[in-house]
């Protein structure tokens, strides 16, 4: 997580976790990451998942959990079909 003085904009911040996924803020948007689409987060620590970083305007990295997204895989989640590494089996995302 990038610390910021006051009065600047943050580039990107864990804002809540919840049983159901977390919240993020990047780029001056929210975005909910839900267990289900995104498994990886699932059983990791409150601090694994807040060391979160925004390179180049639009790489999300986590270090610790080696996971990496980009911002448009967020925005369009349709083009970026998910596959979990513990299953094996390809995801689909419900439609709400």
């Amino acid at each position: 997580m990038k610390s910021s003085k006051r009065g600047e904009d943050i580039s990107v911040s864990v804002e809540n976790i919840t049983p159901f996924g977390i919240w993020l803020f990047a780029n001056k948007k929210e975005y909910f990451l839900s267990y289900q689409d995104y498994p990886y987060f699932r059983e990791r620590t409150l601090n694994e998942i807040q060391k979160v970083q925004l390179l180049h305007g639009y790489h999300l990295y986590w270090p610790e959990l080696d996971v990496d997204l980009e911002i448009d895989n967020l925005e369009n989640p349709e083009k970026y079909p998910l596959k979990d590494k513990v299953s094996g089996r390809l995801r689909q995302r419900v439609k709400a």
